[in-house]
C-alpha cells in the first residue's frame, strides 16, 4: 500500500474520527445510526493510522507529499 494521505488528511480524520466515536454517547441517537457512526468513526482513524485510503485510489486522489 502506498501512501496517499497527508499529515493535515491524518489529522483532520483522527479528529472527526474521534467526535464520530464519542458523539452517539453524549447525544441521544436511534440505535442504528450510532453504530454507523461508531463504524465510521473507527474507519477515519484506521485510515488516519495507516496513512491510506482505499476510496482516494479510483479518483486518483494524494494528499501525501513524499512519494
Amino acid at each position: 500500500m502506498k501512501c496517499n494521505v497527508g499529515t493535515l488528511d491524518r489529522v483532520i480524520r483522527a479528529i472527526l474520527g474521534l467526535v464520530l466515536l464519542v458523539l452517539p454517547f453524549v447525544i441521544t441517537l436511534g440505535a442504528t445510526l450510532k453504530w454507523i457512526l461508531i463504524v465510521v468513526g473507527l474507519v477515519f482513524l484506521f485510515t488516519a493510522a495507516i496513512g491510506f485510503c482505499p476510496l482516494y485510489l479510483p479518483f486518483g486522489i494524494n494528499t501525501c507529499r513524499r512519494q
